[in-house]
């Protein structure tokens, strides 16, 4: 198979379009919450970082139950603390991403208008968060969990790290 045929294939695979799927819905509580929290009499005197904060935190939750109960529902959870533990902190890092770009752009750049600051976070920063967060849920938060021998050959219980190969 030619390497473009090979992309392709992995990116319709039925994992790959669920975690997309999972990841708009999750963008879709994202802005529809930090809109109407915005609306809201309470947060409409504070700053709009707040309301983006608490946003965020519902989207994660929508994304950790969609991905759990969808893209990897066959997947060991291996400890769901530590499961979510790790979802927290990829997510995390994956929000860097658009905060990175945002501030190479605005702040480096000088690209200060309200078209380039959504072109760096919200095109090119959400694009490398996707990617990332792809990547490290399917590594290590929702890896399957399968016994292996140890460097002694003895059977062993652990996290079976997929490669994304």
């Amino acid at each position: 198979m030619l390497g473009s045929d090979r992309l392709a294939a992995r990116l319709s695979s039925p994992e790959v379009v669920s975690f997309l799927a999972v990841g708009s819905v999750g963008y879709i509580v994202d802005i529809g919450a930090f809109n109407y929290l915005r609306s809201a009499p309470v947060f409409a005197t504070l700053d709009p970082s707040i309301a983006k904060s608490f946003a965020v935190g519902l989207a994660m939750i929508v994304t950790y139950i969609g991905n759990r109960a969808v893209t990897w529902r066959g997947a060991d959870a291996g400890g769901r603390r530590r499961e979510i533990a790790l979802f927290v902190v990829f997510n995390i890092i994956g929000l860097g991403f658009s905060v990175m770009t945002l501030a190479i752009s605005h702040d480096l750049l000088g690209l200060t208008s309200r078209f380039s600051d959504n072109i760096s976070a919200n095109v090119i920063g959400l694009g490398l968060g996707t990617l990332f967060r792809y990547w490290s849920y399917k590594r290590f938060v929702f890896a399957t969990a399968q016994p292996g021998p140890d460097l002694d050959g003895n059977a062993i219980h652990g996290r079976h790290m997929k490669s994304w190969s």
